[in-house]
């Protein structure tokens, strides 16, 4: 069943050619979604004011405001930075995508449109939304409640967390047990860095969200077996943060955790990550130990474009680097706990193997 046939989808398309915007609306309504048009950015701005669509499909050149600065703006505003955008253009260079993706666009599709290729990408926009409005309501109830929370009222929340975050692991090439699995990785090296049992028991849940913003990256890029290209690459970085705008704002520790872990997991201690390239403890320390788990698991599992390795060569690897990876990457301190609770991990992967 698509998402317009289970509740109303209303997509706002911004063009400033009559024949390209009646073509988009269109294909849409082909598949039963409902559009409404602007002209322009600023007529764009004001009927998002007026009524928040669920997508916006937005022109890049535009006269006066451009589809850059359209962007910019609605993800700057607290109300509308949620919204998805598609890009549509007939700008094919790196540089106009790149400054796209950091205005917070979170798909572009080439003019001419290709019908089937912005049907996928509307559906999947349309997916992520609705995951991050869910989560959102979750919170809004969570918050509601809180000053009659019961055990049981938490207990739900928290299998409420960890059942959309399997949900979102089924869209890449991970696994119900992996996510089990970085659970008790993180819970089990907090404990071991002496942190304690309200931190241990936050990143419990909080862990398996760090890649919630892969529902919003196309399959052919998920899931491609060889090394991405430039663009790709691009594309795929956008996880981080698409998965901490899903999660931020909540007042639960655990969805604030987990936007902390999304955006910054792949981040490395010697500054070499991203989105940002922090280094040291401009890195939060939930994000440094995940880091550490999620690099440990990584190497053990299967992998479309890799082996799956034992228990001491993922060590040695994590200790003395491959030239992919290497020590420089982690925290020394939580590295050092890692190696003391090694064979911990290496019986929590025996025991989550499946």
């Amino acid at each position: 069943m698509s998402e317009a046939s289970r509740s109303p989808v209303r997509i706002l398309i911004v063009d400033d050619d009559p024949v390209g915007a009646r073509l988009l609306a269109t294909l849409l309504a082909s598949q039963g979604y409902a559009t409404t048009t602007a002209v322009s950015g600023p007529e764009a701005l004001a009927r998002v004011a007026e009524a928040l669509p669920d997508l916006i499909l937005l022109d890049v050149m535009m006269p006066g405001m451009d589809g850059f600065e359209v962007a910019n703006r609605l993800k700057a505003g607290e109300a509308t930075r949620s919204i998805p955008i598609i890009m549509v253009t007939a700008l094919d260079d790196r540089d106009a995508r790149l400054r796209g993706f950091q205005a917070g666009v979170e798909e572009f599709v080439a003019k001419p449109v290709d019908r089937a290729e912005l049907w996928v990408r509307v559906r999947n926009l349309l997916r992520l939304k609705e995951f991050g409005d869910l989560l959102a309501d979750q919170n809004r109830t969570l918050e509601r409640l809180v000053a009659e929370r019961t055990a049981q009222l938490e207990d739900s929340y928290r299998e409420t967390i960890f059942t959309l975050t399997l949900a979102a692991s089924y869209k890449d090439e991970e696994t119900g047990a992996h996510v089990r699995r970085i659970s008790v990785y993180t819970a089990e090296l907090a404990r071991r860095l002496g942190l304690d049992a309200a931190f241990a028991d936050t990143i419990y849940f909080a862990s398996p969200m760090h890649d919630v913003g892969k529902i919003a990256i196309p399959d052919a890029i998920l899931r491609k077996p060889g090394g991405f290209t430039p663009d790709e690459w691009a594309i795929m970085k956008t996880h981080a943060a698409l998965g901490a705008r899903m999660l931020a704002g909540g007042a639960s520790p655990y969805l604030r955790m987990g936007a902390e872990i999304a955006q910054n997991h792949h981040e490395r201690w010697d500054g070499s990550g991203y989105p940002q390239g922090l280094r040291n403890e401009a890195i939060p320390l939930s994000a440094r130990i995940m880091i550490v788990c999620d690099q440990y698991d990584a190497l053990r599992s299967t992998r479309p474009y890799k082996r799956a390795l034992d228990h001491a060569t993922t060590l040695d690897i994590m200790l003395k680097g491959d030239g992919r990876t290497v020590p420089e990457h982690f925290d020394p301190a939580v590295l050092a706990a890692f190696v003391a609770c090694a064979e911990t991990f290496r019986e929590i992967y025996a025991a989550h193997e499946g």
